[in-house]
C-alpha cells in the first residue's frame, strides 16, 4: 500500500506551517504502508496541479492532505469538501477568490473515503486530542480537499482521499493570547495514528461510533442521539 501525504507551506503572516513540518517528520513507512511526502503551495491556482502530478507519478492507494486550522484545539479529520472558494485572505500568489465555484461540472460536495471516525479514535488513543469535523472551510484547505475528490471522480477512480486539519504550533500563538496550540511531536504522533487507522480499516469501511465535536464518543447500539 502507498499513501501520499501532503502538507502546505506557510501562508499569511506565519513563517511556519505545522502541516508541512509534521509531514516532513513522518517515517517513510507506517504500518507496512509506504509514505510519500509532498509539500504543496498555498495557492488556489497551483496546488491542485502539484498534487495531480504526484498522483499520476506515484499512483498511491490513498491521499491524505494535511492543513493548518488556527483556533482549533484538536486534530480534525474532515468529513466533506464543498465546491466553493471564498478566501478570507489572499493566498501566497495574492489571489483571493470570493464565492467562486471550483468546478462547474463537479458535485456540490464530495464526502471523504477515509475512515474518519476510526482515525479520530486512534488519534485520541495515542494521547492526542481529536474529533471529526464537518467543515473544512472555504480557503485553500477545502480547495485541495475538493480538487482531489474531483480528480478521483473524473481521473483517478481507484484512489481514496481525505483531509485533516491540525492546530497552530506553540511558537505561532506567542502573540495570539488564549489561542490553542499543539506541539509538533503531538502532530506527528496524531498523523501517524491516523494513518495506522487508514491501513487497518482498508477494505472495511469506517467504525460505527457517534462522534461529538468535543471528542466524546458513544457506541452506536440502537441509540437515537449522541450521549
Amino acid at each position: 500500500m502507498k499513501i501520499l501525504v501532503t502538507g502546505f507551506d506557510p501562508f499569511g503572516d506565519d513563517k511556519i506551517n505545522p502541516a508541512i513540518e509534521a509531514v516532513k517528520r513522518l517515517p517513510d513507512e507506517i504500518a507496512g504502508a509506504q509514505i510519500v511526502k509532498l509539500e504543496i503551495p498555498t495557492k488556489f491556482n497551483v496546488s491542485a496541479d502539484v498534487v495531480k502530478d504526484a498522483i499520476a507519478k506515484e499512483k498511491p492507494d490513498y491521499v491524505l492532505s494535511i492543513g493548518q486550522a488556527g483556533g482549533r484545539f484538536e486534530l480534525t479529520p474532515e468529513r466533506v469538501a464543498i465546491n466553493l472558494d471564498d478566501g478570507r485572505i489572499q493566498d501566497n500568489a495574492g489571489y483571493q477568490p470570493l464565492n467562486h465555484t471550483i468546478h462547474g461540472d463537479g458535485e456540490n460536495a464530495y464526502f471523504t473515503q477515509l475512515p474518519i471516525k476510526a482515525m479520530a479514535k486512534a488519534i485520541r488513543e495515542a494521547g492526542v486530542p481529536s474529533a471529526v469535523s464537518n467543515t473544512a472551510g472555504t480557503y485553500v484547505c477545502n480547495h485541495i480537499f475538493y480538487q482531489v475528490q474531483y480528480m478521483r471522480d473524473k481521473m483517478f477512480p481507484d484512489i481514496k482521499a481525505g483531509f485533516m486539519h491540525i492546530p497552530f504550533l506553540p511558537e505561532q500563538v506567542v502573540t495570539r493570547p488564549e489561542t490553542p496550540a499543539l506541539s509538533l511531536d503531538d502532530d506527528v504522533l496524531g498523523i501517524t495514528a491516523a494513518i495506522k487507522a487508514i491501513v487497518s480499516r482498508d477494505g472495511k469501511g469506517d467504525i460505527e461510533t457517534i462522534e461529538g465535536k468535543d471528542g466524546s464518543v458513544a457506541k452506536f447500539e440502537n441509540q437515537t442521539r449522541p450521549l
